[in-house]
């Protein structure tokens, strides 16, 4: 039974039927908020705790799983690519977007940190929040902060921005598919534009053309950005 646990097969097995059985709830319960990621992470905690599994075990077949961020990650690229023709058309306002996205997450990550008195280390595992796995973790790692708080805050932003996006342009009456596609984009990241992809090609194409510079121009501002603040509440 030992071996059976440790085995890399019975963390690839457990992650897939745990996914399976949240694509299920989803399906059935036709709710937004029940998100298959959220549902296997808690019913993935639960059994690890229940049945006294280690976490090293069970992460002996998670983690070729999470090899898989990195290809899933790039294959976004797809509808960018059938939708590139638009991206120049609509660049300034993309362009615009993301900026005022990556910048306006930052300030909001340090001022909520400062306000609630959290330490340099949170708020760098923080910052990241709003950029795909991958590059949050790459990100974080060389800000200083811990990754495993990183990868919760991008998993809970992604899974918020993703049920509030679409509820949110109903509320004030954003009709445009383009501006839809930019903001999930941009703050709620891979689960965002899975969202938007559901709703159409379009708001996916989108979605996944800002998540990819999001990331490069969190990655290459948000160091900059940091040593700033540092310098200032010295």
């Amino acid at each position: 039974m030992n071996d059976l646990i440790t085995s890399p097969v019975f963390g690839v097995i457990t992650s897939l039927i745990a996914y399976e059985i949240g694509i299920y709830i989803k399906n059935k319960g036709r709710l937004s908020i029940f998100n298959p990621l959220l549902i296997a992470i808690i019913i993935l905690i639960f059994f690890l705790e229940k049945f006294h599994i280690p976490y090293a075990d069970y992460n002996n077949g998670g983690q070729i799983i999470s090899f898989f961020l990195f290809p899933a990650t790039i294959a976004l690229a797809l509808p960018m690519y059938k939708k590139f023709a638009l991206f120049k058309e609509n660049a300034v306002s993309i362009l615009i977007g993301i900026f005022s996205g990556a910048i306006s997450g930052f300030i909001c990550v340090v001022f909520l940190s400062k306000l609630f008195g959290l330490t340099n280390v949170l708020t760098e595992s923080l910052i990241p929040k709003s950029i795909t796995t991958p590059i949050g973790i790459a990100l974080s790692k060389q800000l200083g902060g811990l990754s495993s708080i990183t990868v919760v805050a991008i998993i809970m932003t992604g899974i918020i921005g993703s049920v509030v996006g679409p509820f949110l342009h109903k509320i004030f009456k954003i009709k445009d598919k383009v501006a839809l596609g930019i903001a999930m984009g941009a703050s709620a990241h891979a689960l965002g534009t899975a969202r938007s992809i559901e709703i159409g090609e379009l708001e996916g194409a989108m979605s996944g053309l800002t998540m990819a510079i999001s990331g490069v121009v969190a990655v290459l501002l948000y160091p900059l950005l940091w040593k700033i603040v540092l310098e200032i509440f010295k």
